[in-house]
Order: C-alpha cells, then structure tokens, then sequence
C-alpha cells in the first residue's frame, strides 16, 4: 500500500509544478513527506568546514556580502549545493589560515563535509569541490588581514 501511495504523491506534485530536482531534496514516506533545503545542506557543509583546523572562514559573492554587512550570519554562505537523485555535489569557497598546509586542510574538509551531510541526511555526497580563495594570519583577522 506504501507504494501507490508515493507514487501518487509524486505523480500530483508533478502534474502540479513542483521541480523536485533542483531545489530541494524531498523524500516520500506513508505519513507524508519530507524536505530538505539546499540552505540547509549548505549550512551543514559550512558548519563542517569551519570546524576544520586551519579554516578562517568562507568567502562568498556580493549578495552574501552584503547580509553579512546588515548583521545577518550564514554559515552556509561560499557553499553551492547542487542535489540530484540523492547525490550532492558541494562548491566551497574558503579562507585558510596562513601557515597552514592548503592541501591537507582541503583534503580535511572534504572529508569532514561528506561525512556531516552523510550523517545527517539519507544523501550521498558525490564531491566536495573546495576552491581556496584566499588566506589570512587568523579567525579574527579575518575581514581585514585577506592576502
């Protein structure tokens, strides 16, 4: 009886509208559904990466920029999320500490992120592509010290 009744659901959210592929990751059980937010696997990853030794912090696009500058905190921001049939692929865009081996630090947080939406979420992460963007003497010197 399980069965139908998800197929059902998928068929009406389809013949509806909803883009299942992109923008959320959505799973079908007998009581109903449930919904996960690229936002939220974004914030996973980042949270992950920020824990890694020799992180300073994330470094994003103009938008992000300028809700960081009105006070709002995103631990997801420099993190792009892209989810299909239950697959992640994850863009990070970092700052890392100076000093710090760059290459051991990626392999870290690579490692660190695939494990923390793995734990989290029923999804598997295919990559974790980390871009190191820039590097800074520490976590507080972050926003003024970037080389």
């Amino acid at each position: 009886m399980g069965k139908p009744l998800c197929y059902n659901m998928v068929y009406v959210l389809l013949n509806r509208g909803v883009d299942m592929s992109e923008k959320d990751h959505m799973e079908y059980i007998e009581n109903g559904s449930i919904q996960i937010s690229n936002e939220v696997i974004a914030t996973i990853a980042g949270t992950a990466a920020m824990e890694v030794e020799g992180v300073v912090g994330m470094t994003s696009n103009l938008a992000g920029g300028i809700s960081e500058l009105l006070g709002k905190k995103n631990p997801g921001k420099g993190v792009k999320v892209e989810i299909r049939d239950k697959e992640v692929t994850i863009e990070m865009h970092l700052t890392l500490e100076y000093g710090a081996k760059l290459n051991d630090v990626g392999i870290k947080v690579q490692e660190a992120t695939k494990s923390a939406i793995e734990t989290m979420t029923d999804l598997t992460v295919k990559s974790v592509n980390v871009h190191i963007e820039g590097i800074s003497r520490s976590r507080s010197d972050e926003s003024d010290s970037k080389i």
